[in-house]
């Protein structure tokens, strides 16, 4: 029997096979190309004390951020990234009173100095070591500078307390089976421009699974740092923080701890509670935003209820805040020294 050959379908086949031939190797390539990415956020919100006056004798809780007065801005974030297969930047540019707060220390040299975030390249050397090398937020601690990454819109006072940022060296390793590891030397805390004392910072981080656990030592003051959380259900998550830091010759310490439980009432609307009891020793004792006895001794227990709704790229976050101090660390409506502070914000968050 003859046999025969449709020539048609023998070239559909040929045609649809070199067709899945071409998309693969082009998103082989695609893949493996470099990618550029360019992103970052805006924010802006209203704060409005309940127990306190408002307005020229406004006062705030003594964290970091959020502590403005009526309408109020936050920042503009802008974050411009290169990733290649091995080699990488990452330039992040922060404008406004809480991108102005955040970098401190700056402009120790250059004018432009405080609207650097972050400024650092990295190096994949393997699968398993990245080098980073420049100026990178700090790895110490649950919160973050960013809004975005944040749940609660206000800060805690661990995170405001600790560092922010450094600029140096650092390596991380993949150890396997969910262990990390980071080792790294830098500037002082938050010097972040350039290093001006001649001393130098180290630190340290182990992971596993989620959970870390946070060194720095820095012109004689030592912290350490437990960071970490876990899902307690599919719409229940529990966040940690807690830390200690004491400086050598009686340089003064604190200690705190901060839980974070969240709870996701839907796929768009999200409500969780800060509750953080915070103190510290003499090094603090100058700092009134939470009180100080005559030893310079001071603790605060800070309860804040964050509802967090999201409409497509902005998020929208009303929130009360109780701070309670052990001292007189903030005044009342008729103008007299109170230990507690009540105040409500809501900030709208846009990321992009």
């Amino acid at each position: 029997m003859k046999t025969i050959i449709n020539t048609n379908f023998v070239k559909k086949l040929a045609f649809a096979a070199l067709a899945l031939i071409s998309v693969s190797a082009f998103a082989q390539e695609e893949e493996e190309s470099p990618k550029f990415s360019f992103s970052g956020s805006v924010d802006a919100y209203y704060r409005s004390n309940l127990t306190a006056p408002n307005g020229e004798e406004a006062i705030a809780p003594g964290s970091s951020f959020a502590n403005l007065d009526g309408f109020a801005l936050g920042m503009a974030n802008v974050i411009a990234a290169y990733e290649g297969e091995k080699v990488g930047f990452v330039a992040d540019l922060v404008f406004g009173p809480r991108g102005t707060d955040a970098i401190f220390a700056s402009p120790m040299y250059s004018a432009t100095g405080d609207i650097v975030n972050q400024l650092y390249v990295y190096w994949n050397v393997s699968d398993a070591v990245t080098l980073t090398f420049g100026n990178f937020n700090t790895f110490l601690g649950y919160e973050v500078i960013s809004p975005v990454a944040n749940f609660n819109y206000s800060t805690s006072y661990l995170f405001s307390y600790g560092p922010f940022s450094h600029t140096g060296l650092k390596a991380d390793f993949d150890l396997g089976s969910d262990w990390s590891a980071m080792l790294a030397v830098m500037n002082p805390t938050d010097l972040t421009e350039l290093n001006g004392t001649g001393d130098y910072a180290v630190g340290a981080q182990l992971g596993y699974s989620g959970q870390f656990l946070n060194f720095l030592y820095s012109q004689g003051g030592f912290e350490v740092d437990y960071t970490g959380g876990f899902d307690l259900s599919e719409d229940f998550f529990l966040g940690i923080n807690a830390a200690h830091f004491s400086a050598e010759d009686d340089g003064g310490s604190f200690t705190g701890v901060a839980l974070y439980p969240q709870l996701a009432t839907s796929e768009t609307f999200t409500i969780g509670l800060r509750g953080e009891y915070f103190m510290t020793g003499d090094f603090f004792g100058d700092a009134a935003s939470i009180g100080s006895d005559a030893d310079g001794d001071a603790s605060v227990l800070a309860l804040t209820l964050t509802g967090s709704a999201t409409i497509g790229d902005l998020i929208l976050k009303p929130e009360i805040r109780l701070d309670s101090s052990s001292e007189d660390a903030f005044i009342d409506n008729d103008r007299m020294p109170t230990g507690s502070l009540a105040s409500v914000l809501f900030a709208a968050i846009y990321s992009f």
